[in-house]
């Protein structure tokens, strides 16, 4: 059965900083690409990170490029995505993603709020 468990998501303020956490299980973590979307309220889900398989080579979106980090433990079968200098646009559902081929496999989502 595959699982992907998002955690670390809350309230923050502005100029704050969370880690995301994706523990996985039931399928091969370390062939496949993963990834870190958000959905805002009212918009289309949005690619925020992706580290690739098998060189770990990542890729983020403009909006978040020196602030965000992601990284992966092939040994733990959990990606992270690191947020710094966090800003209210950055509110949103954050969704861990893994894929390999046709395999394409969602987390459930962790919420992130950006409010003084």
């Amino acid at each position: 059965q595959v699982q992907l468990v998002e955690s670390g998501g809350g309230l923050v303020q502005p100029g704050g900083s969370l880690r995301l956490s994706c523990v996985t299980s039931g399928f091969r973590f370390s062939i496949y690409d993963m990834s870190w979307y958000r959905q805002a309220p009212g918009k289309e889900r949005e690619l925020v990170a992706i580290i690739t398989s098998p060189r770990g080579t990542t890729n983020y979106a403009d909006s978040v490029k020196g602030r965000f980090t992601i990284s992966r433990d092939n040994a733990k079968n959990t990606v992270y995505l690191q947020m710094n200098s966090l800003k209210p646009e950055d509110t949103a559902v954050y969704y861990c993603n893994a894929k390999y081929w046709t395999y394409n496999y969602w987390g459930q989502g962790t919420q992130v709020t950006v409010s003084s």
